[in-house]
């Protein structure tokens, strides 16, 4: 600890011994800081905050129609867009920027520096401020306000100017897409003529081929069915009398006629052939009508008293045959199913005919339905992408006529550019500060720097890190004389110091009254 206390008035004492040296470089670090900070030319800033937003309701109606014009691209896009070289060019010579202009290598530099000095910051989603610095006051406010009205023009602009370059590439391309879409219609429907009868309808229905085989099938069972019928039918007739016998009055005893149980056997039997010949004999109608005829035929046996036939003498019928109705409908039947089947194995061989043709024409192009695929799907996807494009041609003069006759883009200008009356820039009394502690800071360093590269002894402790011995120390200077001299040393160097301060304060005050500090 008292070594570093030593150390610590070691140095001040060679401050001290060469005070003159820090106050000399204090002062030309003061004065060279101080004007070169008077010198610096002040910066005026102008500033504007914008509100873009779209409106809610023209938004949602046109909302997967239109464009977003929101300004959904953000301050990036923005940006880029306000600050490319052709609007900062329209920016240079709409001010006074281009006063300062000489030669053209002028203009690339002051493009660059106008790209990097106007800041667009955001500070919400939708609220924007813009700002730049200049020299003029004048120029910072034009410069600000003809960067507002690029914004507001280019958010129109930009706008029109896109949806036309998309409606002429959508125009382009749907010229393309009908010559190609024309072009599969013709190709499709050749194939189509060629090969009409092994290809299936436009609706998705069958080939021909495919209904000739249908056919073909149809008619074997419709004849097959047919001939089963007319198998039926002969054997009903075969087994249907041609005649039936009809009996009259019998002649002597007996009395009793059979003449209304003679009626109903005939009606029974007429009806029993009609049910054979639609149904079978196990057939419960047939079955009842052949009991009932079985009972009629019984009953006209035991017609009178039971006792007459072993009383009386049997009486001797008269007879007579009649053609059987029954047999004469089954022989109709039978021709009209003949010709039936004749016409059904005509129609079988013609269709037969016809499918075998087709086969032989399906054999010729086995990759016929894959090729006629391939045109379809070719098609297909050539019209679904005509369709879309028409689609989006469509929601683009939508977007175009709802951009001329709809305001959908709100652009409120928060707080428009004013002209500067301050600077805000440089912050002087901040400079002037700073020159002040450098300069005096500069004058210790240097002193120390000077003690540290100074051969001489200060005391007699550094004459003993020699390794000498030392035997003592001489003054040749009186403590009267030198408290004179010490007093007018600190009253010199508080002086110079007051000076000093009196001059930045000076400076400071300066600043204040003329409102730039």
């Amino acid at each position: 600890m008292d070594a570093l206390k030593d150390l610590v008035f070691q140095k001040l004492g060679a401050v001290w011994q060469r005070r003159w040296i820090a106050i000399l470089v204090a002062w030309v670090v003061c004065a060279g800081g101080w004007a070169g900070v008077m010198m610096i030319p002040n910066q005026y800033e102008s500033s504007a905050r914008l509100y873009v937003d779209t409106d809610a309701v023209m938004a949602a109606v046109l909302r997967g129609v239109s464009l977003d014009a929101a300004p959904g691209g953000g301050v990036d896009i923005i940006q880029r867009t306000l600050l490319s070289r052709p609007n900062l060019q329209k920016l240079i010579s709409k001010t006074d920027l281009d006063l300062n202009l000489t030669n053209p290598g002028d203009v690339d530099k002051m493009i660059n520096q106008l790209a990097s000095d106007i800041r667009l910051v955001p500070q919400t989603a939708n609220l924007f401020t813009i700002t730049y610095r200049n020299p003029s006051p004048k120029v910072a406010l034009d410069v600000v306000q003809n960067i507002l009205n690029a914004f507001i023009e280019s958010k129109i602009g930009n706008n029109r100017s896109d949806m036309e370059n998309a409606q002429n590439f959508l125009g382009s391309q749907i010229d393309n897409y009908e010559r190609q879409l024309r072009d599969a219609e013709r190709r499709r429907a050749e194939f189509r003529t060629k090969y009409i009868d092994l290809l299936p309808g436009d609706g998705g229905g069958i080939s021909r081929y495919e209904s000739a085989q249908q056919n073909v099938k149809r008619l074997r069972g419709t004849l097959e069915d047919a001939r089963a019928r007319q198998a039926a039918l002969t054997k009903e007739l075969a087994n249907t009398p041609q005649t039936l016998v009809s009996e009259a009055e019998a002649v002597g005893g007996g009395g009793g006629g059979g003449g209304p149980n003679r009626a109903q056997l005939l009606e029974a039997e007429r009806h029993l052939a009609e049910l054979r010949l639609r149904y079978t004999d196990e057939y419960p109608e047939v079955v009842s009508t052949k009991n009932l005829i079985a009972a009629i035929r019984a009953g006209a046996l035991n017609v009178g008293d039971p006792e007459a036939p072993r009383a009386a003498a049997p009486a001797q019928p008269r007879s007579r045959s009649v053609p059987n109705p029954t047999f004469e409908q089954l022989k109709v039947r039978v021709v009209e199913n003949e010709s039936n089947i004749a016409s059904l194995e005509r129609q079988v061989a013609d269709a037969e005919a016809e499918r075998s043709q087709l086969e032989e024409v399906a054999r010729g192009a086995p990759g016929l339905q894959a090729e006629y695929l391939n045109l379809n799907r070719d098609y297909d996807v050539l019209r679904r992408n005509y369709e879309e494009l028409l689609g989006r041609r469509e929601q683009m003069r939508i977007a175009q006529a709802a951009d001329l006759e709809a305001n959908k883009v709100k652009v409120q200008i928060i707080d428009p550019p004013q002209r500067p009356r301050t600077p805000v820039a440089p912050k002087r009394l901040v400079l002037l500060s700073g020159v002040l502690l450098a300069g005096i800071g500069a004058g210790i360093v240097l002193t120390l720097l000077i003690s540290e590269i100074d051969s001489s002894f200060q005391s007699v402790d550094d004459l003993r890190s020699l390794g000498l011995p030392v035997i003592g120390g001489i003054s040749i200077i009186t403590e009267t004389v030198s408290l004179w001299r010490r007093v007018f040393s600190v009253g010199s160097v508080v002086t110079a110091m007051a000076i000093l301060c009196a001059i930045y304060g000076g400076l400071i005050y300066r600043l204040i009254r003329a409102g730039v500090a």
